[in-house]
């Protein structure tokens, strides 16, 4: 399938977030297209698929001109979107959730869950997935769930496939099977767009990239004519001339211990310190307890045995309210359904843990928060109309700065954060580490969770790895290398 979208704009009320872009998608190609959180990546995509209507712009697919009602229309005619944020009912079962929609049934109108099944396994098969049909989908991990959608997509005999951030949930294994993927349906003669903030997968897997800076579009190359440097400078408009900035760090007291911590099925025996002025990476497979040990210390999830210590003293850590008491702050993983409230305005969610700051005998003081949320606004470098912007109107990456904001606004002694990158682009991306160093430097104490070896390697002072509820190593980071971390999160020695 051919698609050239010309000159396309789009304003949401007096925002304009597209102005003039073009973009052609070739038949059988793995298309990249990539901008800033904001650039418009989305929105041009949700144009086609006819979820947003165009103020202006053509849209040709295989030369005659086409303009899909809802996205149904397209998925119709062989065009599939995978959003970022997974679209699973997590009640429904694995099998309910690929065949929604899309039931089939026999010659009585009953359903025909016997081929249903067949169709699914047969999927699974060359996903090379292993996840029973039967368990409800919110019981299955984020990666699992990024995978049923993938699934779901390819049931739909698709021509073209749209992925937005793929693999931001997925373990490595897991992501060089979608590789293997996306290299068959290319040569079925399957379009794919790709978009993406892992330039590492960019070069690997796409054939051309466009590139798209506020609104318009900057650039279109074949991926063997481009660089890493050249993409990033235009994406962002300048040079950013170190991946990580530099750390220069100057360590003070422990500031959080934890001792002996374990909890039934999800971890054991955990034993760790961070001091002030640390940032002490988490590395390991999805699924080998990191975000669960993250969770019962903020006080989420329980801890069955073992002591949390805050500065020498015992921490009795029930709820995450204690957990806000003693200092510590959680940007957790899954900023949609736990980091932020997404109808409330960007004010309200910077506000809601910080609200005795600007507060007094009951009454907050308007003028304080506003100030407040102002101040962190422009030093995140948020970018929105309004303070009183619904958080779900925000671009992924904004939406992580307003959660890290939440936060950083309580004046943390210990920051855990879990995937801080998650789906920001790359000028975001440097922008967070900066943070963490201000932090580091202003003694904050960091735990940092992440998927990602680059950013565990470029912005940990040590790295402690996980695998199958133990720690099974801790590294220095002077020695530390990706083959020795992969070792020890694999079980190796």
């Amino acid at each position: 399938m051919h698609i050239q979208m010309q000159n396309i704009h789009k304003a949401f009320g007096t925002n304009q977030v597209l102005s003039g872009v073009d973009f052609e998608l070739k038949d059988g190609e793995v298309h990249a297209l990539m901008g800033e959180n904001g650039a418009g990546k989305s929105t041009l995509m949700n144009i086609l698929i006819g979820l947003h209507e165009r103020d202006q712009g053509t849209i040709r697919i295989d030369g005659e001109e086409n303009y899909f009602a809802s996205p149904k229309e397209a998925e119709k005619l062989g065009i599939t979107f995978i959003h970022q944020e997974l679209n699973v009912w997590p009640e429904m079962t694995v099998l309910d959730n690929l065949f929604i929609g899309k039931e089939m049934t026999s010659s009585l109108g009953l359903l025909n869950t016997r081929r249903m099944k067949a169709l699914a396994k047969e999927q699974f098969e060359k996903l090379s997935v292993d996840i029973p049909l039967e368990r409800p989908a919110g019981e299955c991990s984020v990666g699992q769930q990024q995978m049923i959608e993938i699934a779901k997509a390819l049931m739909t005999d698709a021509k073209v496939i749209i992925m937005d951030e793929p693999t931001a949930a997925l373990t490595e294994r897991e992501i060089q099977k979608l590789f293997g993927v996306i290299s068959s349906l290319k040569k079925d003669g399957v379009s794919i767009v790709y978009i993406s903030h892992r330039m590492e997968e960019i070069f690997t897997i796409c054939d051309r990239i466009t590139i798209m800076r506020d609104g318009r579009t900057v650039d279109t190359q074949p991926i063997p004519q481009t660089s890493f440097d050249e993409v990033v400078r235009k994406m962002v408009g300048r040079e950013l001339t170190e991946r990580y900035p530099v750390r220069n760090p100057s360590y003070g007291e422990v500031v959080l211990e934890v001792r002996n911590a374990s909890s039934k099925g999800l971890f054991e025996n955990i034993n760790f310190t961070v001091r002030a002025g640390e940032i002490l990476g988490f590395s390991g497979l999805m699924g080998s307890g990191r975000t669960e040990i993250m969770r019962t210390i903020f006080g989420l999830d329980t801890l069955d045995s073992g002591e949390i210590f805050i500065r020498g003293k015992k921490a009795n850590i029930r709820k995450p309210a204690d957990a806000v008491k003693h200092g510590i702050g959680f940007i957790t993983e899954d900023r949609k359904d736990e980091g932020l409230v997404l109808d409330f305005s960007i004010r309200e969610n910077m506000a809601l843990t910080n609200l005795f700051s600007f507060s007094n005998k009951g009454f907050i003081s308007a003028s304080k928060e506003q100030d407040f949320v102002d101040t962190l606004i422009k030093r995140l470098q948020i970018k929105t109309q309004s303070s009183e912007t619904a958080a779900r109107n925000l671009s992924g990456g904004n939406q992580q700065k307003v959660v890290i904001a939440k936060w950083v606004g309580i004046g943390p002694s210990v920051l855990i954060l879990d995937e801080p990158t998650r789906g920001v682009d790359v000028g975001a991306k440097r922008e967070i580490y900066e943070l963490m160093n201000e932090l580091t430097d202003r003694g904050v104490a960091i735990i940092m969770v992440s998927s990602e070896l680059p950013e565990v390697l470029g912005m940990s002072d040590r790295i402690a790895v996980v695998h199958e509820g133990h720690i099974s190593g801790e590294v220095a980071r002077e020695v530390a290398t990706q083959e020795h971390i992969m070792t020890l999160a694999t079980g190796g020695q």
